[in-house]
């Protein structure tokens, strides 16, 4: 199936449904990152010694395994609205258009009030530019 390809309107009326998505993938994220971070530290003492730590191995993993679920979810709920996720951590989201007759991105970043950038389908981030460049 192809990529959706959207215009700029029907990319800016998704913003209100994948900010709050995206504000809660990055808490599930951070909480993940800690339990994972939780998890090794643990395994890594109870190799040193092993006891006692059996009841907190198992919080830490089942902490891990429920985030992970979370996040997975939540990516599918992101990725089902036929944009593209491109970076969790600071909530990056491409979206497929056309633009002078090419395939493009239209870029928005969490945070930002409006999709204000595009950039080409192989350049990224880095080569974000503004939409009120000429075509």
């Amino acid at each position: 199936m192809a990529p959706r390809r959207f215009t700029l309107e029907e990319a800016e009326a998704l913003l209100p449904y994948l900010a709050p998505a995206l504000y809660q993938l990055q808490r599930v994220k951070r909480e993940h990152d800690e339990a994972l971070q939780h998890l090794t530290a643990l395994s890594q003492k109870t190799k040193s010694n092993g006891h006692g730590m059996d009841a907190g191995l198992a919080q830490a993993r089942q902490t891990v395994d429920r985030t992970s679920a979370l996040i997975n979810g939540l990516v599918e709920k992101v990725q089902g609205m036929g944009c593209e996720l491109k970076d969790m951590d600071t909530g990056l989201i491409d979206f497929r258009a056309e633009r002078g007759g090419r395939e493009v991105y239209l870029c928005w970043k969490l945070g930002e009030e409006h999709i204000a950038h595009w950039h080409e389908l192989d350049t990224g981030f880095a080569g974000r530019q503004p939409l009120e460049t000429p075509e």
